[in-house]
């Protein structure tokens, strides 16, 4: 739990999902195991989120929130490019299947003279509906180390016209394999369900997703220059033989991949996995951010590269 305190009628910046909003303090508590209402005991902080209705205030607790100031505000631009980026990618993936939908309703549809055009009616129950069917949140306990480093990857790209130089050493890949080495190291001492069981699966599955997502989710635009040229020299280019072809997670390294793994509670609220599934999920995840921590030095870079002139002229065209 954090150490940090929080006043009535503060300005902080507040967690709600994988993103940050500014809010307000409208009053505080301290609760015990007698009355807690989040299942968290110690200090609670009633807030109030800049521009949204009264409705969404609540009840968190210390861990939620963060001060208002430089570095967090860093972060919280940094989380939502790459929550818009997401987006981005779920909406084209997706358009192609909507309009074939409403394709299909046609003439079928409850449309037409008798409905209504804005489409209001029936919103109260689809709203329960919503509420019914709402699908499993994971939220993850992102270490503050590692936060201050995806607000300096954030600044290093987009700030200062950085790049991280590639390819990585150890890569994505290999920081999974080294992952799955070190929980089975611990063998019963673990928390973790089932591991020799689970561990393969969830560590293939990590790694799939971060070649799938890392064009479409995970860069900045001043980085898709370099994503070309990557692309060419390791996929597509005319140098490439046939089956030597390399996935991302053999170029890139934890600067990227840290970025996927706080990106992971979009991506999941987007799917279909099970309650179960996503709390499984979660805990390996938040154990694979500890590790990331202890490892840090090794394998995050000391220094971005500063791209050439050239380069930056090319990003901006």
């Amino acid at each position: 739990m954090s150490a940090q305190t929080f006043t009535v009628n503060e300005r902080v910046l507040c967690y709600h999902g994988p993103l940050i909003y500014e809010a307000k303090v409208l009053k505080t508590d301290n609760w015990d195991e007698s009355n807690t209402q989040t299942g968290v005991v110690g200090p609670h902080y009633y807030v109030h989120y800049k521009g949204w209705k009264q409705t969404w205030d609540e009840w968190v607790d210390a861990s939620r929130l963060l001060k208002f100031n430089e570095t967090n505000i860093a972060l919280q631009k940094a989380l939502q490019s790459q929550s818009q980026a997401a987006q981005a990618a779920h909406a084209s993936s997706s358009k192609a299947s909507k309009a074939q939908s409403a394709k299909d309703a046609g003439a079928g549809g409850r449309g037409g003279p008798g409905g209504r055009k804005d489409g209001a009616r029936g919103t109260k129950r689809g709203r329960e509906e919503d509420e019914s069917t709402r699908k499993p949140e994971m939220k993850l306990n992102v270490p503050e180390m590692l936060k201050v480093l995806l607000v300096d990857d954030w600044e290093a790209v987009t700030k200062n016209n950085q790049l991280v130089g590639l390819p990585r050493k150890p890569n994505v890949s290999e920081l999974l394999e080294e992952f799955k080495q070190y929980v089975l190291a611990q063998g019963t001492s673990t928390h973790l369900k089932d591991p020799k069981i689970l561990l393969p699966t969830i560590i293939a599955g990590l790694q799939t997703y971060f070649d799938r997502a890392l064009g479409a989710n995970l860069l900045y635009r001043f980085e898709r220059p370099q994503y070309a040229e990557i692309r060419k020299k390791y996929v597509t280019g005319p140098t490439v033989q046939v089956g030597q072809e390399k996935e991302m997670s053999a170029i890139y390294g934890a600067e990227h991949f840290l970025r996927m793994l706080v990106s992971l509670p979009q991506m999941v609220a987007s799917s279909s996995m099970d309650g179960e599934s996503v709390a499984l999920l979660r805990d390996y995840v938040n154990e694979l951010l500890q590790w990331m921590v202890k490892e840090k030095d090794r394998i995050f870079v000391p220094e971005y590269e500063s791209a050439s002139i050239a380069y930056q002229n090319i990003s901006r065209s």
